[in-house]
């Protein structure tokens, strides 16, 4: 973004020193949102006015000498699936009621426009946080930044675009089996699942109400350290909300991996069908930086992978039925065909099926726990590709596709993507860092040292540098 900061650390330390005003850095992304997202697709709803009033807001109280923190005058988008009082929720689908979520934020909303943040609009998503793009519906369809023929990842889309477009400087999105985490690989940004419960996830339209996270995606993983302190803590709206005290996540951040013990986990990533090369080798050199930082590193398998996968699926098909269920007996129609599919195929998952994944469930959270203990994270790849075409996407070719999202939702660590380096084609090509319970601190200290060192998360877009100019 050619005269703002990069990133949202950068737009704050910015508006703090006054050489820039929260409206003239809203004006610029408006201007850039204006250029840029007819190509895109980042936004379903814009919020233009709301966004310069809440930017002069933020201006007057730096003025007053009124600092609300590191997101204060700073612009963010929300996924289109979380409430806001001034800007409709659909859930990017003809489904949901328009009533619902009206006149309502959802408390991570409410805590964002608490801290002085800049909500400049909703962004795209896959309807109800599930299926693919469906040109024969009225919403958008996402497009990536880096190549406008190529998806940006689903589910949190317009939320990742969108930061690596330059069209805002951080945004929510959720996760129920790696919505946060791909569209930040496939975009070169940084996103964080956090600990299940850590987030307040009521006023978001649910998938899997066992496994849905809501976590901050920005270019870096200090930007997201700076989104999730405002985020996370209890609120008695979630009765899955936990009460653990948030330890001040920026402070963690020493720059330092010296004496962090890592676990590589290879076995159940690199030999997956499909990876590709260039992307095996960019893991293995982030790996072996680590190695030259002084962490301890060691390798590790993380047991019953593949179970803890399926499991995950059943789950999330058996909980997403229990919510769609009479819509799809009278709506059919409405649905997107991806999405009817997707969230129709709970139906042949049983209830003894359920159970048996809740208790295996059980079983993998103890074993994994065990495996961890002398550990203090665990690295992998998120995807071991670049962002697939949009030509011809569907769940036949995902299941085929070399990404490592999904056990971290069912055992509710929390995980944290970010840049490694580029495939032969120029793509983004990311890791995943994931921590014991309630341990982002030391998570996003693991990201913030390697980004310290590396450019990956600062790289620009090349496929809309001839739009932009």
């Amino acid at each position: 973004m050619i005269g703002v900061p990069s990133t949202l650390t950068e737009a704050a330390a910015a508006l703090r020193s006054g050489t820039l005003s929260s409206v003239a850095l809203t004006e610029a992304v408006i201007a850039r949102a204006d250029a840029l997202d007819g190509d895109l697709g980042v936004y379903i709803t814009r919020m233009d006015n709301e966004a310069l009033n809440a930017a002069a807001a933020a201006d007057r109280d730096f003025t007053a000498g009124i600092d609300r923190g590191p997101l204060q005058g700073i612009p963010i988008g929300v996924k289109d699936i979380i409430a806001t009082r001034d800007a409709p929720t659909t859930a990017q689908s003809l489904i949901l009621n328009p009533a619902w979520g009206a006149g309502i934020d959802a408390p991570v909303v409410a805590r964002l426009r608490a801290a002085g943040a800049v909500i400049t609009g909703k962004t795209t998503t896959m309807e109800f946080a599930v299926g693919m793009p469906d040109a024969n519906k009225p919403f958008p369809v996402p497009h990536n930044p880096w190549d406008l023929e190529r998806w940006p990842g689903g589910s949190s889309s317009g939320s990742g675009a969108g930061v690596a477009a330059g069209l805002f400087f951080g945004a929510l999105g959720t996760d129920t089996g790696g919505s946060i985490r791909l569209p930040a690989a496939y975009c070169g940004i940084t996103g964080l699942k956090p600990t299940y419960g850590r987030v307040p996830k009521s006023g978001c339209a649910p998938l899997g109400y066992s496994l849905d996270h809501i976590g901050p995606m920005a270019r870096s993983a200090r930007d997201c350290a700076a989104i999730l302190e405002v985020l996370a803590g209890y609120d008695a709206s979630d009765p899955t909300c936990s009460h653990a005290a948030v330890p001040p996540y920026l402070a963690a951040l020493t720059g330092s991996v010296k004496g962090i013990r890592i676990g590589v986990e290879r076995v159940n990533h690199l030999t997956a069908p499909n990876a590709d090369p260039v992307a095996v080798a960019a893991f293995e050199d982030a790996a072996a930086w680590f190695i030259s930082a002084g962490a301890l590193v060691e390798e590790v398998a993380v047991p019953y992978y593949q179970e803890i996968r399926s499991a995950n699926t059943v789950t999330m098909r058996g909980e997403s039925t229990s919510y769609h269920l009479g819509d799809l007996r009278t709506r059919w129609e409405d649905y997107g065909v991806h999405t009817s599919k997707a969230v129709s195929q709970g139906a042949i998952v049983g209830a003894a099926d359920y159970v048996q994944a809740q208790r295996f469930r059980s079983l993998a959270r103890r074993v994994v726990a065990a495996m961890m203990e002398p550990l203090d994270v665990l690295l992998m790849p998120t995807a071991l590709m670049g962002a697939p075409r949009l030509a011809g996407l569907d769940h036949t070719s995902f299941m085929n596709w070399p990404t490592f999202t999904q056990p971290w939702n069912l055992l509710g660590l929390p995980a944290l993507a970010l840049p490694m380096g580029f495939t032969a084609a120029g793509l983004p090509l990311s890791m995943q860092v994931v921590g014991k319970p309630f341990a982002e601190a030391t998570v996003l200290r693991v990201g913030d040292a390697y980004q310290r060192k590396t450019s990956f998360h600062l790289e620009r877009p090349t496929g809309i540098a001839a739009v932009a100019a």
